[in-house]
């Protein structure tokens, strides 16, 4: 896994599209329990070098249950977006993650995470890639049927601040997915050693 992280964090492939100086941006372990697949960090991440570093990051732990601390333990959380570096700014908001990540790289890498529980998708990039044929026509459909792809696949919103609105027009997520989401969260965590030690605010 070492060596894989390493060639995977020297990739330049995307250099010639990227606003930046590659930086591929990811956390993961043979002994990870949940994969969260996300987009692509955004440009305050890429600066920073550590994923979900933003207010983004701040509501998909609140939406786990988790402190900073046990989202950033490698053991429990790998952390691999659909393009690993900053994609730059389109004209409303980021553009989309670089398609050359996820085929270049992922296969490998979920390869080596067996003791992986559950793999989350975050955003409509990492749904279509990975649910493929069995994707809803919409967003908000995909993640309303979220049971159908359990216990392989969990699909949520993008926790960004810019999905509020969509949010408070769909309270079944706050009400349905995330105490769900905490529930799994904590089921697929137990088996660490040290889980017995954490509080969570999903039983």
């Amino acid at each position: 896994m070492n060596n894989l992280l390493a060639q995977i964090r020297s990739c330049t492939v995307c250099k010639k599209f990227l606003p930046n100086k590659p930086r591929p941006i990811l956390q993961a372990s043979i002994h990870s329990k949940i994969i969260i697949i996300g987009q692509a960090p955004g440009q305050k991440v890429q600066n920073s070098g550590i994923p979900w570093d933003d207010a983004s990051g701040n509501e998909l732990r609140r939406w786990l249950g988790v402190s900073k601390e046990q989202f950033y333990d490698d053991k429990l959380f790998a952390l691999a977006p659909m393009g690993f570096c900053y994609p730059g700014k389109g004209t409303s908001g980021d553009l989309p993650p670089r398609p050359e990540c996820a085929p270049l790289w992922h296969k490998s890498l979920l390869k080596k995470m067996k003791k992986a529980k559950l793999i989350i998708l975050i955003g409509q990039y990492s749904q279509n890639y990975y649910l493929g044929e069995t994707v809803k026509e919409t967003l908000t459909d995909t993640v309303k049927n979220y049971k159908t792809y359990l216990p392989d696949y969990l699909p949520l919103v993008h926790p960004s601040p810019r999905n509020r609105i969509w949010q408070k027009k769909n309270d079944w997520f706050e009400k349905d997915v995330v105490p769900e989401l905490q529930q799994l969260t904590v089921a697929a965590l137990r088996q660490y050693r040290n889980t017995t030690c954490m509080s969570y605010k999903g039983k």
